[in-house]
């Protein structure tokens, strides 16, 4: 029987969406009677989520344990439960252990099932798994993360040593919590796995990212559909045509890791995918004239010369993406990459991820110029505290928490209720951000 008493619990999710929604999940899993709360002071539970996967995520993860640590110990009254889980205790877990003994509770990505359980006992509660997720994401959207782990050998990338392997949930299961979802009113989905088109490989499906999609396409009420994490190789003539001929609530935004644009480059940081990053934007545009790319990049990788790096700025001015992320390369331990000759001082990487985001605003800058006048469907978010009658939403080329935003107001006599798609007439263009008019 699921205990009803009310559970005030603080949590704080760091790093990915798929980290976001262990927490849903596992908040879920607690009851109907969870309440949010924002201080420690109150809490019945503290959940800090963590990422370990490079240095600064990892020094944010440690800075945000010892904080809560010492707020618990100014505290007066009854202490919480301090649980921490996540990519951090997976990867340094004993260490933490021993360094950290206030907390109670240490959560590996290794045994997410037993998650519930684990902070039940804690708790002296009792959880069940079955209970759809809290959602923490507001009323517009919500994740479906459709896997876990990956199995790929990119020589920097501390995934696989501390997710695991690539696993798949299966279709049965993620359609139904995709229903779930939708059916509670959240109109916009948004596919995440560390590979997504890599989805059914381990379950032995054929074309497991198109089959996961036939069943989440039609589902009533699902207005936007999103995919992250596409990786290259597994954007296929096939794939395409079929989202091409699935049209709506498909939206043609493609997020297309790539890491660096020089093959030379490429090839030593072991991708999965062969080593022409023109060809993957040439087979996206040929499906979808009109397609949002997105991106992220690595700079200062091992062995990077001047001459790479200018071809990736090539690549990127002639490619021109909507939105695109530089992360500096960090030599993480165990990784091949951190025992490679020829480290980028850093002070030179930083200097290319500079040169590099200049000249991605300038290219942002042109693009969403180009969208003023033009009436545009927004997602509506939330109030903005700017001013009254103005709302951050977000238009069909803007995922949330790593793109721009569109704010929106309307024409008295007109409501902007949060959670529904709007047309807005966009009135002016910042870097990245939109404003419009409904």
């Amino acid at each position: 029987m699921i205990e009803t008493k009310p559970l005030s619990v603080l949590t704080i999710s760091l790093g990915c969406p798929k980290n976001r929604v262990d927490t849903e999940r596992l908040l879920g899993a607690l009851g109907t009677g969870v309440r949010p709360v924002d201080e420690v002071a109150g809490a019945d539970l503290v959940l800090i989520n963590t990422c370990g996967f490079i240095e600064p995520a990892v020094e944010e993860s440690v800075s945000t344990i010892l904080g809560t640590v010492q707020d618990m110990e100014d505290m007066t009254g009854k202490r919480p439960v301090l649980a921490v889980a996540g990519c951090l205790v997976s990867r340094y877990g004993s260490d933490l252990m021993s360094e950290m003994p206030e907390v109670d509770l240490w959560l590996s990505t290794d045994e997410l099932e037993r998650w519930p359980g684990m902070v039940e006992k804690a708790l002296g509660r009792t959880a069940d798994e079955s209970l759809p997720r809290s959602l923490s994401t507001g009323p517009g959207y919500a994740y479906l993360k459709i896997s876990e782990g990956c199995s790929h050998d990119c020589k920097f990338c501390t995934i696989p040593s501390i997710r695991g392997a690539h696993r798949s949930w299966t279709v049965d299961y993620l359609a139904e919590e995709a229903a779930r979802l939708v059916s509670g009113g959240v109109p916009e989905l948004i596919v995440v796995g560390q590979d997504s088109t890599h989805y059914g490989s381990d379950l032995g499906l054929k074309n497991g990212l198109q089959q996961l999609l036939e069943a989440l396409l039609p589902l009533p009420g699902l207005e936007w559909l999103r995919l992250m994490y596409l990786y290259p190789a597994g954007l296929t003539e096939s794939l395409l045509s079929f989202l091409r001929d699935a049209g709506k609530p498909f939206l043609p935004y493609f997020d297309i890791p790539l890491q660096h644009a020089h093959p030379e480059v490429l090839s030593s940081m072991g991708r999965p995918f062969a080593h022409n990053p023109d060809k993957v934007v040439e087979r996206v545009r040929k499906y979808f004239p009109e397609a949002a790319l997105r991106t992220t990049f690595i700079v200062g990788y091992p062995g990077e010369t001047d001459e790479h790096f200018q071809q990736l700025m090539d690549f990127v001015e002639r490619t021109r993406f909507h939105h695109l992320g530089v992360f500096p390369y960090w030599p993480e331990d165990g990784t091949p990459a951190a025992a490679m000759d020829n480290q980028v001082p850093d002070e030179v990487k930083i200097e290319r991820r500079d040169a590099l985001m200049e000249l991605q605003s300038s290219i942002s800058e042109e693009i969403m110029a180009g969208y003023v006048g033009e009436k545009l469907p927004v997602l509506v978010e939330e109030p903005s505290p700017e001013w009254p009658g103005l709302f951050t939403g977000r238009t069909w080329f803007q995922a949330p928490e790593v793109d721009g935003i569109t704010y929106v107001s309307a024409e008295p006599g007109v409501e902007l209720v949060p959670g529904t798609i709007v047309e807005a007439e966009i009135e002016q263009a910042q870097t990245y951000d939109l404003v419009g008019l409904v």
